[in-house]
């Protein structure tokens, strides 16, 4: 049955290509072309069906680097006093005791996979973690108290939301994709000072997603 919706999907999409390009094609034309179109189809659902049937174990590592964070415009992650809201602040000269203090623990899977980025977690403190999670069909950044084992961490359990795929761009810039909701990095604004450190898709215009990683 599952068959016979994808055929009828391809049909009527390729009818559709067709019409707006005032296209008409031979039989044997029109053939290959459903045929390719079907081909796409399922090899998109075998990959999802492969992700979700295959989940990972990430296991932490003995690596963590205790660091600062700064966006591309030199501004400075801070924790707002008296919240749990982080902000990207320009600091002046002297206030370098308000930057937030990470540290950076890596992940690393069960089974080997080749990936061009590291995973890590997040923590200002040992049992307080940056997060990401859907809020109102929406992922929202949170700084998240969580006194849970976090030595294991499966790809589709509930504690995937403290891990982030950390990809290195050129010499010294890094960005920070959600685990939890895939598309989804660690922003600031572009344009005005003193807002808090966001959730932003890929490609969000007003939003920075490169990061300097310090030392502490």
């Amino acid at each position: 049955m599952q068959c016979v919706a994808m055929l009828v999907v391809a049909v009527n999409r390729m009818k559709q290509s067709l019409s707006r390009r005032g296209y008409e094609l031979r039989d044997e034309q029109l053939c290959g072309q459903i045929l390719d179109s079907i081909a796409k189809d399922a090899t998109a659902h075998t990959g999802a069906n492969n992700a979700s049937q295959n989940p990972k174990v990430f296991h932490r590592s003995d690596s963590i680097r205790q660091c600062t964070v700064c966006d591309s415009t030199q501004r400075h992650i801070v924790c707002k006093s008296g919240t749990k809201k982080l902000q990207a602040i320009l600091l002046k000269g002297g206030d370098d005791e308000h930057k937030v203090s990470f540290k950076m623990s890596r992940y690393v899977p069960s089974t080997w996979t080749y990936c061009q980025s590291q995973i890590v977690r997040l923590s200002i403190k040992d049992n307080l973690h940056i997060s990401c999670s859907k809020q109102s069909h929406e992922p929202v950044l949170n700084v998240e108290e969580c006194a849970l084992d976090l030595s294991q961490i499966r790809s589709d359990g509930d504690l995937n939301r403290f891990l982030f795929y950390k990809r290195t761009q050129g010499k010294c810039l890094t960005t920070f994709e959600s685990v939890n909701c895939s598309g989804w990095f660690i922003s600031t604004s572009s344009m005005f000072e003193n807002q808090t450190v966001e959730m932003c898709h890929k490609g969000a215009t007003c939003r920075l997603t490169s990061f300097q990683i310090n030392e502490a």
